[in-house]
């Protein structure tokens, strides 16, 4: 199991990193560049405006490469097999994929129409969460169709609990926040990167204590997706992942946690993400009740600490530390499901 987890992870290190070489050039010449407004962090201006984005498009190539070969290893090595016993092992991983792609899709799409009008703002809020629901909608049709209609979380020595119908309304919010919270992280270079890199090594040792292969395999090709998107995504960027990269990160983070029935060691593991969206929340709650005060010096959180002084490599491991420490915590808790 460990070769073919290496064999994946290194396949997307390897496709992810090699379409740098092709892709950025091409999205310079397509002009393809992130818009920066005095709406945001305008010191970002200097060094980030016209930086190619919309480079979420190299790791997922590299990740749908990695995780195709990473299947067809465990069928070769007899790890998996299409037999009834393994059937949903494969659907929980292809379908959370496919839930991905449709999320970088939204992304993609709200990117076009950025670079094309020059501005910050694509799709509208509303226009992104009806697409966004109904993807969650489908992907959760399709459990259902393929038979996986438990409802039921596991909570760690406690057991499980029941959460009837009302499970795919708690579970679809879940998701909109999480997909959300994964796109606001993307706001200095390297940081969503690394922190899905830490997410994503967290559920291969989840998944894999589950002897959920398939998802194993798409944590490890998500990892080494990261790896070679930092090659080029590490301060000073190359290259932005864009809306359509934070978004197929996003479906990753939940694909992850709901197939492997962990959805309480998602959350947890999901800590910076959470954080992160929170803070927006919260500001933006004070701000209008307050009339005009904000709480923070500047949200997502991470700009905050831009404002004090951090550098963008600091915050990017200190970030991806606090989320190597609640993924810790996930591990340990995994022994209790």
């Amino acid at each position: 199991m460990l070769s073919s987890i290496m064999i994946t992870a290194i396949i997307a290190l390897a496709v992810t990193g090699a379409l740098g070489f092709v892709f950025i050039p091409i999205l310079r010449k397509l002009k393809f560049g992130q818009t920066i407004l005095d709406i945001g962090p305008v010191w970002h201006k200097k060094d980030k405006q016209g930086t190619p984005t919309m480079g979420g498009i190299m790791f997922i190539i590299g990740v749908i490469a990695a995780f195709g070969a990473g299947m067809a290893v465990l069928y070769v090595k007899g790890l998996i097999s299409f037999q009834l016993s393994d059937r949903m092992n494969i659907i929980n991983a292809v379908s959370g994929l496919i839930m991905a792609l449709m999320f970088g899709l939204i992304g993609f799409i709200d990117d076009f129409i950025k670079v094309k009008k020059k501005q910050n703002e694509g799709l509208t809020a509303m226009q992104k969460i009806i697409l966004q629901v109904l993807v969650i909608a489908a992907y959760f049709t399709a459990r259902i169709l393929s038979g996986n209609t438990s409802t039921v979380i596991q909570i760690p020595f406690l057991g499980g609990l029941d959460l009837w119908y009302f499970y795919y309304i708690i579970m679809g919010l879940a998701i909109l926040y999480l997909v959300n919270a994964v796109n606001l992280t993307d706001g200095v270079d390297g940081l969503c990167t690394s922190v899905t890199f830490v997410y994503s090594v967290v559920f291969i040792i989840i998944t894999a204590m589950f002897n959920a292969l398939g998802l194993t395999v798409l944590a490890a090709a998500a990892a080494g997706g990261c790896l070679g998107f930092l090659i080029w995504n590490f301060h000073p960027a190359k290259v932005f992942m864009g809306d359509t990269g934070s978004m197929f990160f996003g479906g990753i983070v939940v694909a992850l946690g709901i197939g492997a029935n962990a959805e309480v060691l998602m959350v947890i593991a999901s800590a910076v993400y959470i954080w992160e969206a929170l803070t927006v929340l919260i500001q933006t709650t004070y701000f209008k009740l307050t009339h005009g005060k904000r709480l923070f010096k500047m949200t997502p959180i991470h700009h905050s600490f831009e404002i004090r002084g951090w550098k963008e490599v600091k915050i990017c491991i200190v970030f991806s530390l606090i989320a190597a420490a609640a993924g810790v915590v996930s591990v340990l808790l995994a022994k209790g499901l």
